[in-house]
C-alpha cells in the first residue's frame, strides 16, 4: 500500500498547493449556485473519504466534527441531508483553519489504515477517493476563476497562471473510415462506471478536424451577426441567448473595439490563434453550423482520437450522456456517482488545462448541461 499512500498524499497536497496563493476572503464566497468555494470543495473531498472509508474500515472511528457530514455531502441521499446547494457560500464557520485541521485529521487516519490494512475493498475506495479530489481540484479552479470574474477589479489570481493561452499544433482533416469501433474502457486500471461496457458502434465515414477552432475563427462568427442569427441556433439554445442577453464568449469584454478576456492572470487582451475557451454547447453547435460543419459524436471522438492532439480543452460532442450497453448502478453512496446524472447532459470528451496530471484517459466521459461554460470548453468540427 506504500505506493498508494504516497498517490494519496501527493493528490492531497495539490489541493492545498492550488489555495496557497489565496487569501482567506477567496475561500467564501459563491456567487452562483453551479460552483462552489474553495472551502467547500477541501472540506467535501475530505468528508468523502471520512464517510466512504474511514468509517466503514476503522473500528470505533470519531468523526472530526458531527457537523461536517451534513455541511459538506454533496448530493448523496443515501447518506443523509445536506446543506443547501446554493448556499454554500453563507457557510462562514467552520473556519479556514478548522477545515485545514479537519483534512490534517483525515489524512493521518487515512495513512494510518493504508500502513496497517491491505483489503482490495479498501484500496478500491482509496483510488475512487483520489480520483474525486482530482475532479475537484479542477472544479476548483475554475470555479474560483467565475467567482474572480465578478470583481471589477479583474483580480490575479498567479502570475503565469493562465488556462487558456495554448495553440493548435496541428491543421488539417482527418479522415476515419467507415467500421466497427470497440467503445468504452477495457482494462485493467482505474476508470469510472460510465466508461465500462466496452461495446462495438458501427461509424460512418467521416472527417474530423486536427485542430480546435480559435478565438480569430469565433471573432469571424460574432462579427457575421452569429449572436443575432436565430437560424444557426437550436430551439432552446436561441432562447438561452436572448433570454440572457449572450453576445460573446464567457470572460470576454470589449474595450474601445478591442476583445478582452478575463483570466487568472486578469484582464489580457484576446489573441486570435488562441484555442477558444469557455464556450456552451449551444455555441459549440451554432458555430459549427455557422460553419456548414458538425460536432462529433463522442463515439467518432473515441475511434478518432488516438491520431490527433487533445487535452487541453474539453470538447463538446453531439452527444446525450446516456448509459453505454450493460450499464448498471452499483449499491450503495457510490452508486450514485454517475449514473443518475444520465439526463438533460451532453458528453464532453478529453481533458484540459484545468485537469490534473493523470486523470486523463480517452475513454473519460465529462458531462454537462449544455448551457455552462465555465469550465475549459472548446469545439472540434467534423463532417
Amino acid at each position: 500500500m506504500s505506493e498508494l499512500l504516497q498517490l494519496y498524499k501527493k493528490t492531497r497536497s495539490q489541493s492545498t498547493a492550488l489555495c496557497e496563493p489565496l487569501e482567506i476572503e477567496d475561500y467564501i464566497p459563491q456567487p452562483v449556485d453551479f460552483a462552489s468555494p474553495p472551502k467547500w470543495h477541501l472540506s467535501h473531498s475530505t468528508w468523502f473519504f471520512e464517510e466512504m472509508i474511514l468509517k466503514k474500515f476503522v473500528t470505533n472511528y470519531k468523526v472530526f466534527n458531527p457537523h461536517f457530514g451534513f455541511l459538506f455531502n454533496s448530493y448523496y441521499q443515501t447518506l443523509g441531508d445536506r446543506a443547501i446547494r446554493t448556499e454554500r457560500g453563507t457557510i462562514t464557520r467552520p473556519t479556514v483553519a478548522e477545515v485545514v485541521d479537519y483534512r490534517k485529521y483525515v489524512d493521518q487516519h487515512i495513512e494510518n489504515l493504508l500502513l496497517n490494512n491491505d483489503d482490495p475493498e479498501l484500496r478500491e475506495l482509496i483510488i475512487l477517493g483520489i480520483n474525486h479530489e482530482q475532479q475537484h481540484q479542477e472544479l476548483l479552479i475554475t470555479d474560483l476563476k467565475h467567482t474572480f470574474s465578478y470583481n471589477p477589479i479583474h483580480p490575479v489570481y498567479k502570475e503565469g497562471f493562465n488556462l487558456t493561452s495554448q495553440q493548435n499544433e496541428e491543421s488539417g482533416w482527418l479522415k476515419v473510415e467507415e467500421g466497427i469501433y470497440d467503445i468504452g474502457y477495457d482494462g485493467k486500471e482505474f476508470h469510472f462506471d460510465n466508461e465500462k461496457g466496452q461495446h462495438k458502434v458501427f461509424l460512418h465515414p467521416f472527417e474530423i478536424s486536427k485542430a480546435l477552432v480559435t478565438n480569430g475563427e469565433y471573432i469571424e462568427f460574432m462579427e457575421a451577426g452569429g449572436y443575432e442569427n436565430f437560424k444557426v441556433w437550436l430551439d432552446e439554445a436561441w432562447t438561452w441567448v436572448t433570454e440572457n442577453q449572450v453576445k460573446s464568449p464567457l470572460y470576454w469584454k470589449k474595450i474601445e473595439d478591442q476583445w478582452f478576456s478575463y483570466t487568472l492572470e486578469g484582464l489580457k487582451p484576446i489573441e486570435p490563434n488562441d484555442q477558444l475557451t469557455h464556450i456552451s454547447f449551444y455555441e459549440a453547435q451554432a458555430f459549427a453550423t455557422w460553419k456548414g460543419l458538425r460536432l462529433p459524436t463522442e463515439f467518432e471522438w473515441e475511434a478518432a482520437c488516438d491520431q490527433f492532439k487533445w487535452g487541453k480543452r474539453w470538447e463538446w460532442t453531439y452527444s446525450a450522456y446516456l448509459p453505454y450497453p450493460q450499464f448498471k448502478i452499483a449499491e450503495g453512496a457510490v452508486g450514485e456517482y454517475n449514473g443518475k446524472f444520465m439526463i438533460s447532459q451532453m458528453v464532453l470528451r478529453g481533458a484540459s488545462t484545468a485537469t490534473a496530471k493523470g486523470h486523463e484517459r480517452k475513454t473519460y466521459r465529462n458531462f454537462f448541461q449544455p448551457k455552462h461554460r465555465w469550465q475549459v470548453t472548446g469545439i472540434r468540427l467534423a463532417k
